[in-house]
């Protein structure tokens, strides 16, 4: 393919892309109202920067609690000798 054919394709995935997302946002309304009529409970989904907050945050207390845990083991070897 020669480049021309390429920079298409790569647009076009772009636009298609933007395109979605796009929809995506327009019909968001919509949804929430039929949700609604239905029953369904909305939740929208978390974005990128919730998802990383929420893994650091469970990093975090995995840490605390390994670093607790290694403690208590370590003052249970010294009461032992």
């Amino acid at each position: 393919m020669n480049k021309h054919f390429e920079d298409g394709w790569y647009y076009l995935r772009r636009a298609a892309g933007h395109f979605g997302r796009g929809i995506r946002i327009e019909l968001e309304p919509a949804e929430r109202r039929v949700r609604e009529w239905t029953g369904e409970k909305y939740e929208p989904k978390p974005s990128r920067r919730e998802k990383v907050r929420s893994n650091l945050r469970e990093a975090e207390q995995t840490a605390k609690r390994r670093s607790r845990d290694a403690m208590r083991d370590v003052r249970k070897r010294i009461r032992m000798s």
